[in-house]
C-alpha cells in the first residue's frame, strides 16, 4: 500500500486554482461500502470562520449529493495527470449505473473522518461539512453566468473544514 504523510493545510504547495480547475479532483462522500465519487473542477480552498476550508459545488441531480447530504464528511482526492481517463469516467458516468471505483481500478481507503479516499491519489483533503447553500439565480450579478444553467439546475455549495491533509511520500 502506498504511504502518505500528514501535513498541515497551510503546507499545501499546489496552486488551488490550477489544482482544482485544471487537474480536477474526486469528491467522495459516504462510508465503507456505501459511498460515491465524482469528478469536479469547480471549488476552492481558503480560510473561513478562522478554519482552513474547502468549498465544492455539486448539481442536484448528481448521485454524490445523496451521500453529501447523508454523511458529515467528504474527501477531495487529487491525482497525477496519468489518471485523466479515470477522471473522465467519474465525471461522465453515474454511480447509480456503474461501479466507478471498479471501472477505474481505484483502491478505496478508509479515511479518519469516516469517509473514503483512494490509494492512487497524490493529495487528499479530509473535510467535515460546516455549511451548505443552494445557488440562487437572483444572486447572479453577472447574468452571463446563467448560461451554465440552461436546465436551472443550480449547484449546491458545501463548505468543509479541512481536518487532515495527506500527501504521497
Amino acid at each position: 500500500m502506498k504511504k502518505f504523510k500528514e501535513i498541515e493545510p497551510t503546507a499545501i504547495k499546489d496552486n488551488p486554482i490550477h489544482l482544482i480547475g485544471k487537474e480536477w479532483m474526486l469528491v467522495t462522500a459516504g462510508s465503507g461500502d456505501q459511498f460515491n465519487t465524482m469528478t469536479a473542477s469547480w471549488g476552492g480552498l481558503g480560510e473561513l470562520w478562522f478554519k482552513p476550508v474547502s468549498f465544492i459545488f455539486i448539481r442536484p441531480q448528481r448521485y454524490t449529493i445523496e451521500f453529501l447530504e447523508k454523511y458529515d464528511s467528504f474527501t477531495l482526492s487529487f491525482f497525477s495527470e496519468r489518471y485523466r481517463p479515470q477522471f473522465n469516467i467519474c465525471g461522465s458516468h453515474s454511480g447509480r449505473d456503474i461501479n466507478k471505483v471498479e471501472e477505474c481500478g481505484f483502491t478505496p481507503v478508509a479515511a479518519k473522518n469516516d469517509s473514503v479516499y483512494f490509494e492512487q491519489a497524490r493529495l487528499v483533503l479530509e473535510c467535515r461539512k460546516l455549511y451548505f447553500h443552494d445557488l440562487d439565480p437572483s444572486g447572479f450579478i453577472d447574468d452571463s453566468l446563467l448560461k451554465h444553467y440552461p436546465k436551472e439546475d443550480y449547484h449546491r455549495m458545501y463548505v468543509g473544514e479541512i481536518n487532515r491533509v495527506l500527501i504521497e511520500e
